[in-house]
């Protein structure tokens, strides 16, 4: 998959299928519209690409309340080569992007990719003001020499499914729902940083995963998860939240024990998957309750994790 961030340095010799978008954690709706956009671009013996931004726009639109990320730029591409791609065009948005008008957007694509199809969701729009929606992209297409495709959405019981749906269920902890539309373990990536030890004190050591602050993180609470270390998968409990039996008002950490694993892995990349929420983050005054807690948590992950083991290898 050819990755670019500038239309004008595109080099291509073949036609091309594409769509646009935010399209942010690759969810199975994405998946949906991709995997048949790449099947008749096969087909067609022309070329299967995606245009999407970075910042998301909201972050530029709507400063104040800028919207948080499912994915990084990186896990986003990852996640688009494997189903097939050719070309990934991540492109920088600001205000200039902001003001550009749909046609001289689409005249760009359409001169710097050779684009001779538009793939778009019914209620898809671009350019200033959301002025190219699909009624006016397909008169730019009658102009400009390319057709418009609308795919119809994705729906999982009885709603259409969106990124926004799925940062509004990980909000609130439904990691098994937002599982569900994503088709794949919701899941945070970071780098193991030094905490305070206070796990290992307990006889419970942890990991402290270092996360980019505009990435969405599920709601405080303790999750049965799966942490990958290279191509290592793991058991494990993670703790999302300010740890309340130790210190009042604490920074909002994600803290992994990773079972049955010993070693060094301060520096290393970490990623936890969420399977399920087990409880509400809680205080305890005394240690022992605590260390008793902890050990009902992690035998009930590991319950959960071996069930989810069987069902995995079952299909």
């Amino acid at each position: 998959m050819e990755v670019i961030d500038d239309l004008s340095s595109a080099n291509l010799n073949s036609d091309t299928i594409l769509t646009v978008g935010a399209f942010d954690g690759v969810h199975r709706g994405h998946q949906h519209l991709i995997q048949q956009m790449v099947e008749e671009a096969r087909q067609a013996k022309r070329l299967a690409g995606l245009i999407t931004f970075y910042p998301h726009p909201n972050a530029v639109l709507s400063p104040y309340n800028p919207t948080r990320y499912l994915s990084t730029p990186g896990e986003k591409a990852a996640l688009l080569e494997r189903l097939g791609l050719d070309i990934l065009a991540i492109l920088p948005f600001d205000q200039e992007m902001a003001q550009t008008s749909a046609r001289d957007f689409i005249d760009r694509v359409r001169r710097h990719l050779h684009m001779m199809e538009l793939w778009v969701g019914a209620n898809f729009a671009l350019g200033r003001a959301r002025e190219g929606d699909v009624e006016a992209l397909r008169a730019m297409g009658q102009e400009l020499g390319f057709t418009v495709r609308v795919i119809e959405p994705l729906t999982w019981r009885g709603q259409i499914i969106s990124s926004t749906r799925i940062r509004s269920l990980l909000l609130k902890g439904k990691v098994r729902q937002a599982a569900q539309l994503l088709g794949r373990y919701p899941s945070l990536a970071g780098e193991v940083v030094r905490g305070s030890q206070r796990g290992h004190c307990l006889g419970f050591p942890t990991a402290n995963l270092e996360v980019r602050k505009e990435r969405v993180v599920p709601a405080d609470g303790i999750y049965a998860v799966y942490a990958r270390l290279g191509k290592e998968r793991h058991q494990g409990v993670a703790n999302v939240g300010v740890r309340p039996s130790f210190e009042i008002g604490g920074q909002r950490m994600v803290e992994v024990h990773i079972l049955d694993f010993e070693g060094e892995i301060y520096g290393c990349d970490l990623v936890v998957e969420f399977v399920e929420r087990l409880r509400d983050e809680r205080r305890y005054d005394d240690v022992e309750k605590l260390k008793a807690q902890i050990e009902q948590d992690i035998a009930q992950a590991r319950l959960i994790l071996a069930q989810e083991k069987r069902v995995t290898s079952d299909g």
